[in-house]
């Protein structure tokens, strides 16, 4: 294995969960927010998702200088030219809430008919340690609804439809999401290349 341990960089307990259930079976200690008493909150300032995960996966490991991954996602809605995109976490305003942007989101597209309601999660999750970085981008194509559907997972979820599952992410499981969602895709590249042999 490449590590003893590695740092989930994120305040985001959801993404922790995430990210756990997809990498708990590897011989590493997952470390996170919860094992330390001074984790910064990186801000995102990038304008993109990929300079997002590189600038908290950087900002994390000069502090602890232990292997560490932060991702950054956002939806991609055609009908809205690409937006929310890399602001999807802050749509509808800095402290808002998911069912905030969710509200909003709908709103925007409240005119737009079904067959245009075309969009794209990506994930991009950056590892840094001593040696370099990586970036591993997932992705995962679907259309947004007319309404909120599902109580499981976390942000633009209740509104994702996946036409293959015929669900919202918010109607999966989350073995079923891990399966194939944006970050589910990110963090298998990213378990085939912890796992290669050195």
């Amino acid at each position: 294995m490449k590590y003893q341990k590695l740092i989930l960089a994120t305040n985001n307990k959801h993404k922790i969960a995430e990210m756990t259930a997809v990498l708990e079976g590897l011989d590493i200690g997952l470390l996170s927010k919860s094992d330390f008493t001074d984790f910064p909150d990186i801000a995102e300032t990038g304008t993109t998702l990929e300079e997002n995960a590189l600038l908290k996966a950087r900002g994390i490991f000069a502090k602890y200088k232990i292997p560490c991954i932060a991702d950054d996602t956002g939806l991609m809605v055609k009908a809205l030219d690409g937006a929310p995109g890399v602001y999807s976490a802050r749509y509808a305003g800095e402290q808002c809430s998911f069912l905030d942007n969710n509200l909003k989101l709908l709103s925007e597209i409240s005119a737009v008919p079904e067959s245009a309601r075309g969009a794209s999660f990506v994930a991009v999750i950056a590892l840094v340690d001593s040696a370099g970085e990586h970036l591993f981008v997932g992705e995962v194509s679907g259309m947004i609804m007319t309404e909120l559907r599902g109580k499981n997972g976390f942000g633009y979820d209740p509104i994702f439809f996946y036409p293959p599952g015929k669900k919202t992410f918010a109607e999966m499981t989350s073995d079923e999401k891990n399966e194939i969602s944006h970050r589910g895709r990110a963090l298998q590249k990213l378990l085939e290349w912890l796992t290669l042999d050195q």
